[in-house]
């Protein structure tokens, strides 16, 4: 089973901001491949389904972005996955313009709490992450305000748009391999 999260802040406090793109990324994905992720398990919203013909596991985590590294820890513990190879982590990222993505197979976490917790609780920096975009901090601006501020009405535009590639980049990683997602996104 091939596990495949988004992070973000649950509550709807914190739903459309910069820090939940990864829960609007696993949204379209469960849209665009028919799959409810509804299930409360391993501290995250989950749901299971078959993307590019493998078994695979949307989720959530619901442990807030700084400890995302709880959720799945469990998850990985429960089916038994090998986060090198099976293990998908979506993210934003301030330092890509809104709605460009970058692709990797493994790396540091780059100063973003949610992958250091990853790191931190599983104990590897290799796993495949797919990151969005949300723009550069304004100077002056607060970075924790700025993540958790809104996208303006052409931002979600790039955004909607972004989470339709994460999507079709996730399948391309399941279908083929990660260096041909990254050909086509990076």
């Amino acid at each position: 089973m091939i596990v495949i999260a988004g992070l973000g802040n649950p509550t709807d406090k914190y739903r459309g901001t910069r820090h939940n793109v990864g829960f609007d990324a696993i949204d379209k994905i469960a849209e665009l491949n028919n799959i409810s992720v509804e299930t409360y398990k391993h501290k995250a919203l989950c749901g299971k389904g078959v993307i590019a013909g493998e078994k695979v596991m949307l989720m959530k985590p619901m442990t807030f972005m700084n400890n995302s590294g709880e959720a799945l820890r469990e998850t990985v513990d429960f089916y038994k996955c090998n986060p090198e190879d099976e293990l998908i982590v979506i993210y934003d990222d301030i330092n890509l313009d809104v709605g460009k993505l970058r692709i990797r197979a493994k790396g540091s976490a780059g100063g973003h709490n949610g992958i250091k917790s990853i790191i931190a609780h599983l104990g590897t920096e290799k796993f495949k992450r797919i990151r969005i975009g949300v723009g550069e901090k304004p100077a002056g601006y607060d970075l924790a305000d700025y993540v958790l501020g809104h996208f303006d009405k052409e931002q979600k535009v790039q955004i909607e748009k972004a989470a339709e590639d994460v999507a079709d980049a996730v399948s391309i990683i399941i279908e083929k391999d990660i260096n041909a997602a990254m050909n086509k996104y990076n």
